[in-house]
């Protein structure tokens, strides 16, 4: 699983990054793994997914979150993930 990053501000990418996941798990597990790194390599909280958010991202395989997503006040418009096909 590769999942693509992007924290957005004022309609421009400030900071993104890919990463991967193979663990030998779930589909759910590989994908919180690579939220979790994203996560930590751009120095931004963990999101919370509200129900639009799981059927956004089942649809589309991409979600966006924003200041409602997240406990702590963000510096940032908005945070996006997106999964990339596999190589």
């Amino acid at each position: 699983m590769r999942i693509w990053g992007k924290v957005i501000k004022k309609n421009k990418i400030i900071k993104e990054i890919i990463v991967t996941s193979d663990i030998d798990d779930s589909y759910q597990e590989n994908l919180k793994a690579c939220i979790k790194e994203i996560c930590y390599k751009l120095d931004i909280s963990k999101p919370y997914w509200l129900p639009p958010n799981v059927e956004e991202y089942n649809n589309r395989r991409k979600t966006t979150f924003n200041q409602n997503h997240f406990i702590d006040e963000i510096d940032f418009d908005k945070f996006i993930i997106q999964e990339l096909d596999s190589i």
